[in-house]
């Protein structure tokens, strides 16, 4: 690759990419070693950085993945600092500079420091290369940060910073430098975007490029493109990539809420959105951001209200009318877009429609190191485990999950803070930090979004706690936990995973059990549906709801469905006497499951004894394609089944678990646990006191062998017949 000749001997132009997730606020700027070497810098030399504006930073090398390729990498403060966007050229060069001996900045907002906030953001800027005018960000507690001007500096200049510098905090100026402090106060860059990489590039293409570029535009002969639509669940990062975008593109933002639009008074509304077109083509290149947009132009057709039909009509005459509209780009946003009007989502109009979904693995372990970026972590603290256990999670709920990890962490260190009327003293907060078992606490407290409306508690169920069914435990294991963890020997082998298992057999052999062990090993979400309770009276409900349940698993995915009794869900069609609902549910149910609409990473499990029941469409290969029949358990698996239930009580040595599983023949894992738990009742009924007064002797407490010999005595009696034992009550 060609290089450019240093200018003047001293100037080098590079062009600006993204800098690191660790390099976030340090104030650093990573460049190749080789060019260092031309400008004749080291790391740890301070260097000028000229865009639009200049400004300073520490120099870096950058990593190999990076190298030969003539970038620098600098973070969103840096850009903003330096006048530079994502793809623009910066010159830089070594610069002199000295150690600050006194730094005066200004607090950006409202809010004023006490005493021992001075001093924590002294500390934070230890080792800063700033000049005057410079913005720098410290990362606070809980995830959030506060942005500070540097106002001067002594001596004047480029300086570093020092733990031997005075720190200076000047209480920020009224009148129009006050408000336009305000306005910056909260700037969102690139940098606070985790796992959003594909969204991010689709979205500069489409705004940045145009805005910047138009001349690329211009020679092709095309028009750029002028809306953008975001679309998915709540709390997934649709409004903050729309802030991220305005100020990385240096355009100006309107932000509009959907339902501030409309007036009670006859043409207001109409003229309120003209108003807002009218002052983005003043400020052009301008944003306009339409916050939930379905609010704002539902479809004509179902609406009755004459305001919002005029509104829509208004808008798609502003959006694609005789008037140009400039350099002006309209984004929405919206969790409903099937409820927005179909004229509004052609080209010409929202040209780019983009999928914001939930976060994966990879995008979760991202957003947790940046709401983690200014906590106090523990050295227990694993953020990977955090993002594998939190399957299903937004950026909004792994937001609330640091901030009540932190709240966690508060509550356990609240005594030894000594509240009262005074500061609390900058070594006790210097003390305080977050560890494992906070969050560990936090996601007890924080459930997410996603499944709020579905999704069950996950017992705390371990294979380990299923007695038997080895064969069965293998096929689960193989068919769900493989392709999660190994998708490319799929992919490979042209194998399609299998996407349906059905469990049958006997009541009471631990159907319900293998799954919630499933859920509970498997890290995955978890939608548990009891066969009738999405039946409705209403006609197309019970259809809808089918539909709602799988939208939501595609959205929360990786995700288990389980279909217990799913016989009453699914009858066999075409009976007499059977309700058409019943007929129309298994339809639907058949095309979710292997209809147009591929399942991804979703599974369904689906439980009955009444195999005769099932609809025969839903049982062939590429719907419920394992049928695993789970029997009542032989010898060797009533004995693992009797190992699990006595493992934790207090038993008698001569109690024969080998001879027990000889007794227990032909009854069922349920009816097995039952034995154990009389057998535990009489135990308690020998050391029970006979009154009140007495005291329990809890160290007497042992199940005996004659504890089970009336436990198998009093079922026996119960069946009335040499049949299987039945249960029978305490």
């Amino acid at each position: 690759m060609a290089r450019e000749a240093p200018e003047d001997g001293e100037k080098l132009r590079l062009t600006v990419v993204e800098a690191r997730r660790d390099d976030v606020g340090r104030g650093v700027a990573r460049i190749d070693p080789e060019t260092l070497r031309q400008i004749g810098a080291s790391p740890g030399d301070v260097l000028e950085i000229e865009g639009r504006a200049k400004t300073v930073a520490k120099a870096m090398p950058t990593f190999k993945e990076q190298r030969g390729q003539q970038v620098i990498q600098l973070d969103g403060v840096g850009r903003t600092n330096a006048g530079v966007a994502l793809g623009q050229k910066a010159a830089i060069r070594k610069v002199a500079y000295a150690i600050a001996r006194r730094v005066v900045v200004a607090p950006l907002g409202a809010g004023a420091l006490h005493e021992d906030e001075i001093e924590h953001t002294a500390r934070r800027l230890d080792g800063l290369a700033v000049k005057t005018g410079d913005r720098v960000r410290i990362a606070l507690f809980g995830g959030s940060h506060r942005d500070f001007n540097v106002v001067r500096t002594e001596p004047d200049g480029p300086v570093m910073i020092h733990p031997d510098t005075l720190l200076a905090v000047e209480s920020a100026r009224g009148g129009a430098a006050s408000q336009a402090a305000s306005e910056s106060e909260d700037i969102v860059t690139y940098d606070d975007l985790g796992g959003m990489e594909r969204e991010v590039a689709k979205i500069r293409e489409m705004i940045e490029l145009p805005l910047t570029h138009p001349e690329v535009f211009e020679r092709l002969g095309m028009r750029p493109p002028k809306g953008v639509l975001l679309y998915g669940l709540p709390g997934c990062g649709k409004t903050l990539l729309a802030r991220a975008v305005a100020h990385e593109s240096d355009a100006a933002f309107i932000y509009v809420s959907g339902p501030e639009i409309i007036q009670k008074f006859y043409g207001e509304s109409e003229a309120q959105l003209r108003k807002i077109f009218d002052d983005a083509r003043r400020r052009a290149p301008c944003i306009i951001f339409f916050d939930e947009i379905d609010s704002l132009a539902p479809k004509r057709e179902r609406v009755e209200g004459e305001v919002e039909k005029r509104v829509v009509a208004q808008l798609l005459a502003l959006m694609d009318g005789l008037k140009s509209r400039g350099d002006v780009i309209v984004m929405a946003a919206t969790n409903r877009p099937n409820s927005i009007d179909p004229a509004l989502r052609r080209p010409g109009r929202f040209d780019r429609e983009i999928s914001i979904g939930i976060p994966n693995e990879h995008a979760r372990r991202e957003i947790l190191e940046i709401y983690a970026r200014g906590m106090p972590l523990g050295e227990d603290v694993d953020l990977a485990d955090l993002s594998e256990t939190t399957h299903g999670f937004t950026g909004a709920d792994l937001n609330a999950l640091c901030r009540e990890g932190a709240m966690a962490a508060l509550r356990r260190q609240l005594p030894e803070l000594a509240l009262g009327s005074g500061p609390i003293p900058y070594e006790a907060l210097m003390a305080m930090e977050v560890r494992m078992a906070d969050f560990r606490e936090a996601l007890t407290e924080v459930a997410p979004s996603g499944l709020r409306e579905v999704a069950v508690e996950v017992p705390n169920v371990r294979w380990d706690d299923v007695g038997g069914l080895e064969p069965i435990k293998a096929t689960l294991k193989e068919a769900i936990a493989w392709p999660l963890s190994q998708p490319l020997l799929f992919e490979q082998i042209g194998l399609q995973p299998p996407r349906g298992i059905l469990l049958y057999g006997p009541p009471g052999n631990g159907k319900t059990l293998l799954v919630k062990a499933l859920a509970s090993q498997s890290n995955l979400n978890f939608i548990s549906v009891k066969g009738p309770e999405l039946l409705s009276k209403y006609v197309g409900e019970s259809e809808q709801g089918v539909r709602e349940l799988f939208a939501r698993a595609r959205h929360a995915a990786p995700c288990i469905i389980f279909l217990d009794e799913i016989d009453a869900l699914a009858p066999k069609r075409g009976f007499d006497g059977r309700s058409p609902v019943t007929d129309r549910v298994v339809s639907q149910l058949l095309t979710e499951l292997d209809g147009v609409e591929a399942l991804r990473d979703v599974w369904v499990i689906a439980a009955t004894n009444r195999l005769d029941m099932i609809d025969e469409a839903l049982l062939r290969p590429g719907r419920l394609d394992f049928h695993l029949e789970v029997t009542r358990p032989d010898r060797a698996a009533r004995a693992e089944i009797l190992g699990v239930h006595l493992r934790k009580r207090p038993m008698d040595e001569r109690v024969d678990l080998a001879a027990l599983a000889d007794l227990t023949e032909g009854m069922s894992a349920a009816e097995v646990r039952f034995v154990c738990d009389r057998a535990a009742m009489n135990a308690i009924r020998r050391v029970f006191p006979s009154s009140s007064a007495e005291l329990v002797d809890i160290g007497a407490l042992r199940i005996e062998q004659r504890d089970f010999d009336d436990a198998f005595a009093a079922q026996a009696s119960a069946a009335g017949s040499t049949t299987a034992p039945q249960p029978v009550l305490f």
